[in-house]
């Protein structure tokens, strides 16, 4: 039976940045590998137009996802339109009815814009209507009868929006993966310019292997790795159901207490 792992997340370029180098591992480990940015991308500029922008991202993010084997997913809705709402809740439940994973990865509760909070709400919603029948979803796709776990990346900086520290539940080691994150990220070409005028990251490449190195800090284990934090099982899975730590058990250490 094919084990799936679905990367959800806000923008073209989030999974590449919090969560590919797990997500690549995975991969390796056997899993299918879906990917899914909910929004499109179209106010990641101050050089191109609407149009131009969201089809320079959408193409950046289908190499992305190709150059790791995943398969690809349409946006859904324009940036700053990712709210908890009916609309999309209902198209989202619908892909993930339709991937139906045994993994999904995701945004962190807290993170420091709205677009990846809403967007990992959907995403944990859609996981569990994913067994509803009688919860409509657009297009219609049958609910599934089976397990999830949710897995919580960590937030940008490693903090939540009032500053306060953010800690792991376990960290993965990415160090032999941390160059091969780097060349998928690389194909966002469109947002070097844009994130060093937005948001100060002088190189948006260089700014993810600080944001991986300082996590392997935490770790006090990695030179690189992604930190994670389980959902809660109840409504998703047994409370033992935990397959990204048992396919990567080799590289894991738990946070010290």
């Amino acid at each position: 039976m094919t084990r799936t792992a679905f990367a959800i997340a806000a923008h073209p370029d989030d999974i590449e940045f919090m969560m590919s180098g797990t997500f690549m591992l995975l991969g390796a480990a056997g899993y299918e590998l879906h990917y899914m940015n909910i929004a499109n991308g179209g106010l990641g500029t101050t050089q191109y137009d609407t149009e131009t922008i969201v089809a320079m991202r959408r193409s950046e993010a289908m190499e992305a996802a190709a150059s790791i084997g995943a398969v690809y997913h349409e946006s859904i809705c324009a940036d700053l339109d990712i709210f908890y709402d009916r609309t999309l809740l209902a198209q989202v439940t619908s892909v993930m009815r339709k991937v139906a994973p045994d993994i999904v990865l995701t945004h962190s509760p807290v993170d420091y814009m709205e677009d990846h909070v809403n967007a990992g709400r959907l995403a944990v919603t859609a996981a569990f209507a994913r067994g509803m029948p009688n919860y409509p979803v657009v297009p219609p796709r049958a609910a599934i009868q089976k397990p999830v776990a949710v897995y919580h990346a960590q937030p940008y900086s490693n903090c939540d929006p009032l500053r306060r520290p953010v800690l792991p539940d376990f960290y993965v080691d990415i160090t032999d993966r941390e160059e091969d994150k780097v060349r998928m990220l690389a194909r966002h070409v469109s947002q070097k310019r844009w994130l060093d005028e937005s948001q100060g990251m002088d190189s948006y490449l260089q700014t993810m292997r600080d944001q991986d190195a300082a996590v392997g800090r935490l770790s006090q284990r990695f030179q690189y790795a992604e930190g994670w934090r389980r959902h809660l099982h109840v409504g998703f899975c047994a409370e033992q159901y935990d397959p990204l730590c048992e396919a990567l058990a080799e590289r894991i250490v738990e946070a010290s207490v």
